[in-house]
């Protein structure tokens, strides 16, 4: 077939790597849609998302609308007359008007095997919840959230102490990859969409810094859970006094850590090892934390500036 004409829609590094794909592959796309620039760092200076940035670099036009139920926006991507949109982890709900205006429709690239983890952090869904496998879906984009029918799949398994941040990379490579080999196919009708399963659904909502406040009554494996979970982004987090410290990196004690009678949040030791605290079943060890305004250390430098062992952090 002729070169299609794409629209592409991302935003984060996530979506980089099929934006990349697709210029790598001679698709370079008509126009990228990316959201607005976001006051970013301490001085929360205004600055692109990545894929802006490679956007320019690459000579694509870039557009970033602050929403798309916009009669004007409306007109200037139908103007386009885009084949396709291809859409990475854009972040702007696509109304109805957009989804129509693409001759072979709005192509989702979704990191998790659908119809497990519906919406916006499947990675950290798939760690918080011990899934084994997890994957990319190309799907056919709808009205609904990741709902549509589902081109094809392909899993990886997860890596017992993976974090957000390196199953983020490898989930991004693999939609880029996949985007790549099968494109044609979907806009020749080769590969045909099959419904998702509705009973099987489930959904993943959006993070907020509050979800990833440490919880020591929760067993160990899931507190080693949800620092992976949330490393890099926002951060796993507990307070110390008034302070609120980050960690960064966690491991299940030793079962011969005795924890008993004694309470959830409660420092049993902290030394070379790492700070050990009890959970409501079993221990962790904490071993790289980051206090606010520095940078990350060991457990064992931590320890050494802090008098912490019987200190309950609950």
């Amino acid at each position: 077939m002729n070169r299609p004409r794409v629209l592409f829609a991302g935003t984060p590094e996530f979506a980089l790597a099929s934006l990349e794909t697709l210029v790598a592959g001679g698709m370079a796309p008509i126009a990228v849609l990316t959201q607005p620039d976001r006051p970013a760092g301490r001085g929360k200076k205004l600055t692109a998302s990545p894929v802006k940035k490679y956007a320019i670099s690459a000579g694509i036009p870039v557009l970033q609308p602050t929403t798309l139920r916009n009669e004007s926006v409306l007109a200037e991507l139908a103007a386009l007359k885009p084949d396709v949109m291809i859409v990475a982890a854009y972040g702007l709900i696509l109304p109805q008007d957009v989804l129509d205006l693409p001759t072979h429709g709005c192509l989702n690239v979704h990191a998790s095997l659908l119809p497990r983890w519906r919406g916006a952090a499947p990675i950290q869904a798939a760690i918080l919840n011990a899934d084994k496998t997890t994957g990319i879906s190309l799907m056919s984009m709808t009205a609904g959230l990741d709902c549509g029918p589902v081109f094809l799949t392909e899993a990886i398994d997860i890596a017992c102490e993976e974090t957000a941040g390196g199953l983020h990379d490898r989930l991004a490579a693999l939609g880029g990859r996949l985007l790549s080999d099968n494109l044609d196919a979907i806009l020749t009708g080769k590969l045909v969409a099959a419904d998702q399963d509705e009973s099987l659904a489930s959904y993943a909502a959006k993070i907020r810094t509050a979800d990833a406040l440490l919880d020591w009554s929760l067993s160990a494996e899931e507190i080693g859970r949800s620092v992976r979970a949330y490393n890099p982004a926002p951060g796993a987090w507990f307070m110390l006094g008034d302070e609120r410290v980050k960690c960064w990196r966690a491991t299940v004690a030793d079962t011969t850590v005795d924890a008993t009678g004694a309470a959830a949040g409660t420092v049993l030791s902290a030394d070379h090892e790492g700070i050990v605290i009890a959970c409501g079943r079993g221990a962790i060890s904490l071993t790289t934390l980051q206090r606010p305004g520095k940078s990350p250390v060991s457990a064992r430098e931590f320890a050494a500036t802090t008098e912490l062992r019987g200190r309950s952090l609950a």
